[in-house]
C-alpha cells in the first residue's frame, strides 16, 4: 500500500484537510500499515486498540509509529505559529543539520504525527531493494577457466 504514491498522497491530503483526529482517519492510516496488520493477527495490538477506543489519539499515533516503524523516533515535536511540527528520524544521533527527517505540519498534534508517519513510511519503502535489482548470473560448470591474458 505504501508503495502506491497516489494512495499515500490521498492519505496525506486527507490529513491536511482534517480538523480533528477521528476513527475514520486513523483506520485509513492503520489499514495501510503492514506491520500493524501482522501484529494484530498475532494479538499484539491490544494497546493500540484500547487507545483508539478511548480516543487517546496522540498516544495511539505514537504507538502506531512504534509498531509500524520501530527504527524511527520522534526527533522534534514543536508547536509553532499555531501548528504542530513533527519530525521523525531514523538516525536521531546525527546532528540535526545532517539528518534527513520526515516532517509534517498540522494544527492537531496526532494528525501531525500521522502525517510524518506517512512520509517516513514512504522513505522506508524507497530504501528497500527492488526485486531483481542485481542482474542474475547463471552458475557456470566447475571446469570453466579464465583464459584472458592480463599481462
Amino acid at each position: 500500500m505504501w508503495n502506491d504514491t497516489t494512495r499515500r498522497e490521498l492519505l496525506a491530503d486527507r490529513l491536511r484537510k482534517a480538523a480533528t483526529a477521528d476513527p475514520e482517519i486513523f483506520a485509513g492510516i492503520e489499514d495501510s500499515c503492514t506491520r500493524v496488520a501482522t501484529l494484530r493477527k498475532a494479538g499484539k495490538a491490544n494497546l493500540l486498540d484500547r487507545l483508539t477506543a478511548n480516543g487517546a489519539w496522540t498516544d495511539a499515533a505514537l504507538t502506531l509509529l512504534a509498531m509500524e516503524l520501530p527504527s524511527w523516533t520522534v526527533r522534534r515535536l514543536v508547536y509553532e505559529d499555531g501548528e504542530w511540527i513533527c519530525s521523525l528520524s531514523e538516525q536521531a544521533n546525527l546532528p540535526a543539520n545532517l539528518d534527513d527527517t520526515a516532517d509534517f505540519n498540522h494544527p492537531v498534534l496526532p494528525l501531525a504525527i500521522l502525517g510524518a508517519l506517512i512520509e517516513a513510511r514512504a522513505r522506508a519503502n524507497a530504501c528497500l531493494p527492488h526485486a531483481h535489482s542485481v542482474p542474475e548470473i547463471k552458475a557456470q560448470p566447475a571446469h570453466v577457466a579464465c583464459c584472458d591474458n592480463f599481462a
